[in-house]
């Protein structure tokens, strides 16, 4: 793939330059490593090659062969949206999102591959930027290509790729809006996240959308991505998610985590223009306010 740009300042060097567009030191070994060209007016150069002002630099990334070890999976992909850098898609709860020990075959990247397959793409490696548990449902952020993935690495670094969930928990909770800031780490004795004094830090801020008799629905904003930081700390505050199973939510109503990724919005780091896309929360979670 080629990627192009017009340079207006002087005084960079050509790699100065491309990590200004997003390419990082890992970009730049990982194209060292394949073959990738730096081209100034359709010149191979050196990354240190100083840029003047005018100057038209392409950056050649070669394509990403399939990983033999990852099957095809053809079952069906809910496509929200996608363009020749970013795929974003409706996951389904259930639906696990990296193949693993018990899962090789049809997770949400397999579906995917099987996707860029069919579609005769030259970049056949999924790279996922926005990950869910298995039995989370919604909005799943790709990339397409290793440099849209370092594009989407730097927007998440940055705090401004957003992702925003929809959440059913436990009891009623008093304040309408509150920050959940308690640092988790593993347990010793499972899988499971507990708030602990040695933890990573972690920040869950929450608003209240609507109260019932046995539980309260919270839109959810994270400002850090600690593994099941959601439902740990919910649960640390005794109000675990319903159906949540590892952290004692109710089952009653829902046997799966009631939490749903309704909202993702970053600015495309092509074209610049703000995107948003919102998912509509499914028919289980939905069945709960009826």
């Amino acid at each position: 793939m080629e990627f192009k740009w017009q340079v207006e300042t002087i005084g960079q060097s050509a790699k100065q330059f491309l990590a200004q567009q997003g390419v990082s030191h890992r970009m730049f070994s990982q194209i060292n490593h394949s073959n990738g060209q730096i081209l100034v007016n359709n010149v191979a150069v050196a990354p240190a090659t100083k840029l003047a002002v005018g100057d038209a630099l392409t950056l050649i990334v070669p394509a990403e062969p399939a990983d033999p070890n990852v099957p095809v999976s053809h079952e069906p992909l809910a496509i929200v949206s996608e363009d020749p850098n970013f795929l974003v898609v409706s996951k389904p709860a259930g639906l696990t999102v990296v193949p693993g020990p018990s899962n090789r075959t049809d997770t949400l990247v397999n579906r995917v591959k099987g996707h860029l397959v069919a579609e005769q793409e030259v970049n056949l490696v999924p790279h996922v930027i926005t990950r869910l548990d298995r039995d989370t449902s919604g909005l799943v952020l790709l990339a397409k290509h290793r440099l849209a993935n370092s594009w989407m690495n730097q927007e998440l670094s940055d705090h401004t790729l957003v992702k925003r969930y929809l959440a059913f928990v436990g009891g009623r909770l008093d304040q309408d809006h509150a920050m959940i800031d308690a640092p988790l780490r593993r347990a010793d004795d499972g899988f499971n996240q507990i708030v602990a004094d040695d933890g990573k830090p972690a920040q869950t801020e929450y608003w209240v959308k609507q109260r019932t008799a046995s539980f309260t629905l919270v839109e959810v904003l994270l400002h850090t991505g600690r593994t099941h930081q959601i439902r740990a700390h919910f649960e640390s505050i005794g109000h675990p998610l319903l159906g949540d199973a590892l952290y004692g939510g109710d089952q009653q109503l829902i046997t799966r985590q009631a939490l749903h990724a309704f909202h993702l919005d970053y600015p495309d780091p092509v074209t610049h223009q703000h995107q948003t896309f919102e998912q509509p929360l499914p028919d289980d979670m939905q069945h709960l306010l009826s």
